[in-house]
């Protein structure tokens, strides 16, 4: 199904309603069907973008109940900012002309849990994902000792989320499309155990 450009609210209200669909286990495979490919064999005209996390848990296109072709989708551990998904994204809206752009984390995010474990007590990993870590820490207040480690996850995830959105908007791109009126950036966080996807207030 090639959808052409959509504006950001309409993008985010389907989102919403083919999470619904999710949800109740009404999904609709009307865009998923292999001849759909024969459509965008010309291009793509996706009418939204997810940054979100390569967990195997939360497929952006099946959460979203979305066809071939309707989600420009980017994934890497911890919903994480680099200058290549940077790069990614202006292409999504410079060459794609998507509007809306949800960055999309969840419950249990195995990311941010090494990032905590960092915060608290110093663990480093001594490899790559190290990497990501030092990606998510920025954006991780001191959290009330007293919260029990699945509260401090779950605040740590959303938190992680704002701190991604926080960087695309500071962007010299992310500026000049907000200020043209052609950008509008979501935050979201997939409940992982019911497929639910809640979207933040800003």
């Amino acid at each position: 199904m090639v959808t052409g450009n959509v504006p950001a609210d309409e993008a985010l209200s389907r989102l919403v309603a083919g999470n619904d669909r999710f949800v109740r286990g009404e999904i609709s495979f009307a865009g998923l069907h292999r001849e759909t490919l024969f459509d965008l064999a010309a291009g793509q005209r996706p009418f939204a973008t997810i940054l979100g996390c390569s967990d195997s848990r939360v497929p952006p296109e099946l959460l979203f109940n979305a066809g071939l072709g309707e989600l420009f989708v980017v994934r890497v551990a911890g919903n994480v900012f680099s200058s290549e998904i940077a790069a990614t994204l202006q292409y999504a809206g410079a060459h794609l002309g998507t509007e809306l752009f949800v960055v999309l984390g969840h419950e249990g995010c195995g990311a941010v849990e090494a990032a905590l474990k960092t915060l608290d007590d110093g663990q480093v990993h001594h490899s790559r994902i190290q990497l990501l870590v030092e990606k998510i820490l920025p954006g991780l207040p001191q959290f009330d000792s007293h919260l029990s480690p699945e509260v401090r996850l779950n605040q740590a995830v959303e938190r992680n989320v704002r701190w991604t959105i926080a960087q695309i908007s500071s962007t010299i791109e992310g500026q000049a499309r907000e200020a043209a009126g052609r950008l509008k950036l979501v935050g979201a966080i997939c409940e992982t155990a019911s497929g639910h996807v809640r979207f933040l207030e800003t």
